[in-house]
């Protein structure tokens, strides 16, 4: 049996989260936000924190700065059971942080990346690959040191055994990296929101983007936030909608649905099952603000899961 179920490598960030604000923010003058969370940030760090409280074995690499939110982002990580030891500092840079300011059910978001433009190929240990079942990347574009060298990365970790999951995640360039292309052979399951896939495939329809990444990755899922997610594997379509709860906040729910997809994909669900549950996840995530504050332990995601969804089903660990 191997040692870990998931291998995250991937951005690490804190998350300083602004609701309730009087207002746009404007040059010049000052605006008020009534409710304010510091926590644990990054896509990568969501979905592995997430996993975890889920049950499955999960270690990260990735890179931090010497600094009180690299402080902050081991704690948490160490908290839900993420193994940390492969997280290298960077003392010459700061750990990543985002500023999201909270709208309704839009938000908008302002990133320092820091130490995790840094993280390289060389970076990765593959002895410690070697021990995972899968292999995770979120936040692609992000990624500045990393991007360039995923192909690699993703065919190295197949040629090692490990089945492999990607999510891209929002390009602040706007460029939508036409190399993406390059890293989809060595994917196998490509997990892209709405918009993301509609400006990677460059298609007008959610239907055409699926067929057209379809092509390229063996299964794709395509998150479509309270409406659910529809996915395409071997040839054949499936849907799921998704579920009604009271919504706080959205910073974190599609990497919540990853990690819910991944954690029935490692148990040989169907494509059926895993959007479901990753619905569940999603659905669940936006119940609390943070993208990590609703997945605190398995007994607990058990029972929010039966009060919120009626799912009694055994949360078996993959």
């Amino acid at each position: 049996m191997k040692k870990l179920d998931v291998v995250v490598v991937g951005e690490l960030n804190v998350d300083l989260i602004l609701d309730q604000i009087q207002g746009f923010p404007e040059l010049g003058k000052e605006k008020i936000a009534s409710a304010m969370t510091l926590t644990l940030g990054s896509s990568s760090a969501i979905f592995a924190s997430n996993l975890s409280a889920l049950g499955a074995r999960v270690g990260f690499i990735g890179k931090l700065g010497e600094d009180v939110f690299g402080d902050l982002v081991l704690a948490r990580l160490r908290n839900r059971n993420v193994e940390v030891g492969q997280i290298i500092s960077q003392p010459a840079c700061g750990t990543g942080a985002t500023v999201a300011m909270n709208y309704a059910h839009q938000r908008a978001m302002l990133t320092y990346k820091g130490a995790m433009d840094e993280l390289r190929l060389a970076d990765v240990n593959w002895d410690y690959v070697q021990t995972a079942r899968h292999l995770h990347l979120s936040s692609y574009f992000l990624q500045g040191g990393l991007r360039r060298e995923c192909a690699q990365l993703f065919q190295r970790a197949r040629a090692l055994g490990l089945s492999t999951s990607l999510d891209t995640n929002w390009d602040p360039e706007e460029r939508w990296d036409p190399e993406l292309y390059e890293v989809f052979p060595h994917v196998d399951v490509f997990l892209p929101n709405e918009d993301e896939a509609l400006l990677i495939a460059k298609c007008q329809t959610v239907a055409a983007a699926l067929d057209k990444l379809a092509q390229h990755v063996n299964t794709v899922v395509i998150k479509l936030g309270k409406h659910g997610a529809l996915a395409k594997r071997d040839g054949k379509l499936y849907t799921s909608e998704g579920f009604n709860v009271t919504a706080v906040d959205a910073v974190g729910a599609g990497d919540s649905f990853d990690a819910g997809f991944i954690f029935q994909w490692l148990q040989g669900g169907d494509v059926s099952q895993c959007l479901r549950f990753g619905n569940m996840c999603g659905a669940l995530s936006v119940t609390q603000a943070g993208g990590t504050a609703a997945f605190q332990n398995r007994e607990q995601i058990a029972q929010d899961f039966e009060n919120y969804f009626g799912y009694t089903a055994e949360l078996l660990r993959p």
